[in-house]
């Protein structure tokens, strides 16, 4: 009987009595498979336009501990290249686990997937950790649960659908967006914000689907400070306005 090889990593399973002489060969071949698949790293180029199926051989074939195993049986995966259109990576139909890294340029998606399975798109310029339990491809990073931070820097978009409880500062260096237009509170009536520091300040109820609870009509205005006056603009009709302002006497 010849041997056999795991699902998995594909480590050679002798059958006893065989392989007398070159055994110790096969064995050490095991012991670099399971370096590789510990340790190991591997750039793959994935360049183009056309799909990739990556590298998977038997552990024979894992002659130096010293090199990289074939691509499948490595811990970690750096793909590269430029795409030139969205493309699927595959690894093997089994159980298994990376860190990834698409190191790629083109304005393209990846996706990493098993054979025949269901993958997970790897944002361009990202680490990540994924594992598969055969036919479907999971991000670990995507649902983490609860997160405890001392500092936080994103360099890109930071989508929430959820509560954020921050203790510190929060420095943005772009714009703070909600997700719907006119459908979220900044604070509410039982938690106010102490103090409102702005520039100008936009005032519009266009988008809601009835005005003022006053005269029943919608606006568009902009307050902005002069240097002994504060003015409304009205940004639908382009008039002007200056808010009459009452000096406190005594005050200086």
């Amino acid at each position: 009987m010849p041997s056999s090889y795991t699902s998995r990593l594909k480590l050679e399973r002798q059958v006893s009595g065989e392989n007398s002489g070159t055994w110790g060969n096969l064995v050490n071949y095991v012991f670099n498979r399971l370096d590789a698949s510990v340790k190991g790293y591997q750039a793959v180029a994935v360049g183009g336009n056309a799909n990739v199926t990556l590298t998977s051989n038997n552990s024979t074939s894992n002659t130096d501990d010293d090199a990289t195993d074939d691509q499948v049986h490595n811990a970690v995966l750096e793909f590269t290249g430029t795409l030139t259109a969205n493309i699927h990576v595959f690894t093997d139909a089994v159980e298994t686990k990376y860190t990834v890294f698409n190191n790629t340029s083109g304005d393209f998606t990846l996706d990493f997937a098993p054979t025949g399975g269901t993958g997970v798109e790897i944002k361009q310029g990202t680490r990540t950790l994924v594992y598969t339990d055969g036919s479907t491809m999971f991000d670990v990073l995507a649902n983490v649960g609860d997160i405890n931070v001392t500092s936080l820097v994103s360099s890109g978009d930071v989508t929430t659908t959820g509560n954020v409880a921050v203790t510190g500062e929060i420095t943005v260096t772009g714009n703070v967006i909600p997700g719907t237009n006119d459908s979220f509170d900044l604070g509410s009536q039982s938690a106010v914000w102490q103090n409102l520091y702005t520039g100008d300040l936009h005032l519009s109820n266009e988008a809601k689907n009835q005005g003022n609870v006053v005269d029943g009509t919608k606006g568009n205005w902009t307050l902005q400070e002069g240097k002994d006056d504060i003015f409304m603009l009205n940004n639908i009709s382009g008039e002007k306005f200056k808010i009459n302002l009452s000096k406190i006497e005594g005050d200086s």
